[in-house]
């Protein structure tokens, strides 16, 4: 009886154990999608469903007479704006979204290109019946405004474009070292040290809080999902070199305001183009476009409206008036 009574214990402490590794792995083994390891954008968030049930986030702020959609660029997302929208949005209606495959928006087979993603920006545009809009994109976000105002020109009042890819142009054995370059398994493998790098090379001299979207990066590398956002950089890098809007900039009726950072240490690729400059490609692009204005920020980088969010600010309030 006793040799029993102790038996059952013992496998009863037995379960107890084996039921808590059981629990344990399956914590451990969780799926855990990017949008879960995101922390809160600060700013009223929202989920639009477009075509084929993609599910965009997007962020709302503010009222006035003119609605600006901002565009992030390549590996990005809403944080991206977060130095301008809460100053901005005081005089009009502000969205900054995450494009399908980034942040908190649904992952997927998404093509990447820039006539994919410019169609993502109209069908936002007119599901939630905006007017008087002006497209702000950034890098590759600025070639995703060109491509949708060149596509819809009535949908798109003005322009801002910072940083904008598709200025600088590529031979095709340039394309070719740059999608080389950019495979989902080195985007995997990435080492933090990198990581805290690549962010680095976005700034002349990087914020302090950026920390926090290093910190969302690296915990974004665990979820489930990360390899089809891996897959939506690389589509993305190759969208942008197949679908080249220099051009066709002559095309682009709408005013534009065209921001460059003076350090910016990414425009233009200085591995393929060491002989251009920021200032270069800058006015290369400007030149073409029949209603632009320059504004070149000195001690800032890829991420001007960030590291120069006051004059940048500005100068957008000044631009759409």
């Amino acid at each position: 009886m006793k040799k029993t009574l102790l038996l059952n214990r013992f496998l009863f402490a037995v379960a107890i154990v084996l039921l808590a590794s059981y629990k344990a792995m399956s914590f451990q083994t969780e799926e855990v999608p990017m949008r879960k390891v995101i922390g809160s954008y600060g700013l009223p968030e929202h989920t639009l469903t477009l075509a084929n049930s993609m599910e965009v986030a997007y962020v709302d702020a503010g009222k006035g007479p003119h609605t600006l959609i901002f565009i992030h660029g390549l590996s990005s997302y809403v944080r991206a704006w977060e130095r301008t929208i809460p100053e901005l949005s005081k005089s009009a209606r502000c969205i900054a979204l995450d494009l399908p495959g980034y942040g908190k928006s649904s992952k997927g087979a998404y093509p990447g290109t820039m006539d994919f993603y410019a169609d993502v920006v109209l069908q936002l545009i007119h599901q939630l019946h905006l007017k008087n809009v002006v497209l702000v994109g950034h890098s590759m976000g600025g070639q995703i405004a060109l491509t949708a105002a060149l596509k819809s020109p009535a949908d798109v009042r003005k322009l801002v474009l910072v940083s904008p890819a598709g200025f600088e142009t590529f031979t095709e054995p340039e394309k070719q070292q740059l999608r080389n370059f950019y495979t989902v398994s080195s985007i995997e493998k990435t080492p933090e040290a990198q990581v805290r790098m690549n962010f680095k090379y976005n700034f002349y001299a990087m914020p302090t809080d950026v920390e926090l979207w290093i910190k969302e990066r690296l915990a974004m590398m665990a979820c489930d999902d990360f390899k089809q956002y891996a897959q939506t950089v690389v589509n993305s890098m190759s969208g942008m070199l197949d679908g080249p809007v220099f051009d066709r900039l002559s095309q682009v009726q709408q005013p534009t305001l065209v921001v460059f950072g003076a350090e910016d240490f990414l425009i233009p690729n200085r591995a393929l183009h060491p002989t251009l400059t920021t200032a270069m490609v800058a006015a290369a692009g400007v030149g073409k476009l029949p209603h632009a204005e320059q504004v070149l920020l000195p001690q800032a980088g890829h991420f001007a409206h960030y590291e120069k969010a006051p004059e940048f600010n500005q100068k957008v309030r000044e631009f759409i008036r």
